[in-house]
């Protein structure tokens, strides 16, 4: 939290956090069907899984412990809910995820595997349901929730550092900012977070959140409603004045959603391939192909160096060969 806390040092006595070892994530310029653009690598957020999860829970796992259990929802592939298992064990707690189904795609299943893995998986055959049992189990003794996507305005504010770190480094490196940061556009706490900072920073630069799930759940008005509600807690929690979130730069794209979350897309997988074949890193088919594919066709509009895309899938993973604890799995029906 260091660029936050540079510019608001209240926050130093009012804002507690766990330490998962979030760090700095380097700006990379990559050479990708045959223009230059600028990759956020915040998949390396952390050493052993990075992502833009590992961020918000730094925020949200404060307290979590050994005489816990994590309880969080989310999509049957969902790497948040990895994240949170993920990171409640290293912890020591216990986790429990509550999931719902959705559109496969390879990503997406050995992420379920990983899930089943690293936490007890109860399944459920709606959001609804899970939901409902979510809305149950949490108010257990011992239970520790932890929000859908990590979506709330505590959360948020670990991507609010993340924008502000941003425009530090860029300045630090001598280099402007770009036209345009494309992120992926789920839950919102990633965009509503860097929407914010690029306000404090009072830069210029577009904002284009690309919708990867439904609309009911990734659009404008929820995205500006959270990013003004951390702006809030912010404001609370520095004790200062923190200039107001500028809704003009946040652009929400509709063109990459492909009709069901987790539904791969021919542009995406295009686009996943022509960052691969450039050396670059691995992209999932729900979120990181979507977005890249739009943030490459708006590098080629534009020209080198135009677009920042905010890398927030960590693929390393995908190939660790670590000892995960015996899987535990109990079906919700």
């Amino acid at each position: 939290m260091r660029s936050l806390l540079a510019r608001y040092p209240g926050l130093a006595a009012a804002l507690s956090r766990v330490d998962l070892r979030v760090r700095e994530t380097a700006v990379e310029r990559w050479r990708v069907d045959g223009v230059s653009i600028l990759i956020k690598r915040d998949d390396l957020s952390t050493p052993s899984f990075g992502g833009n999860k590992a961020r918000a829970l730094e925020m949200l796992l404060t307290g979590a412990g050994p005489d816990v259990t994590v309880l969080t929802v989310g999509a049957e592939g969902s790497t948040h809910a990895l994240a949170v298992a993920h990171f409640a064990r290293r912890l020591g707690a216990a986790c429990e995820v509550i999931t719902w189904p959705q559109e496969t795609n390879e990503i997406s299943l050995r992420t379920a595997a990983r899930l089943s893995e690293a936490a007890t998986v109860t399944r459920t055959r709606s959001v609804v349901e899970a939901y409902v049992r979510a809305t149950v189990r949490r108010f257990r003794r011992g239970t520790f929730w932890v929000p859908a996507g990590g979506s709330v305005p505590r959360g948020a504010l670990a991507h609010v550092n993340a924008a502000l770190e941003l425009v530090d480094q860029l300045e630090r490196d001598g280099l402007d900012m770009p036209a345009y940061v494309v992120v992926p556009l789920g839950t919102g706490g990633t965009a509503a977070g860097l929407l914010v900072g690029l306000s404090i920073a009072r830069v210029r630069t577009r904002l284009v959140a690309v919708r990867v799930v439904p609309r009911i759940v990734a659009n404008r008005a929820r995205v500006l409603r959270l990013a003004r509600r951390t702006r809030r807690l912010l404001e609370r929690l520095a004790g200062e004045t923190i200039p107001p979130c500028d809704a003009e730069i946040l652009e929400i794209d509709e063109s990459a959603y492909g009709g069901a979350y987790g539904w791969e897309t021919p542009a995406a997988q295009a686009a996943a391939l022509a960052l691969h074949e450039a050396g670059g890193p691995t992209l999932d088919a729900t979120y990181s192909a979507k977005a890249f594919g739009v943030a490459l066709r708006r590098a080629q509009a534009l020209g080198d160096g135009s677009v920042l895309f905010w890398l927030t899938f960590d693929a390393r993973w995908l190939a660790a060969a670590e000892s995960p604890a015996p899987p535990v799995s109990q079906p919700g029906y």
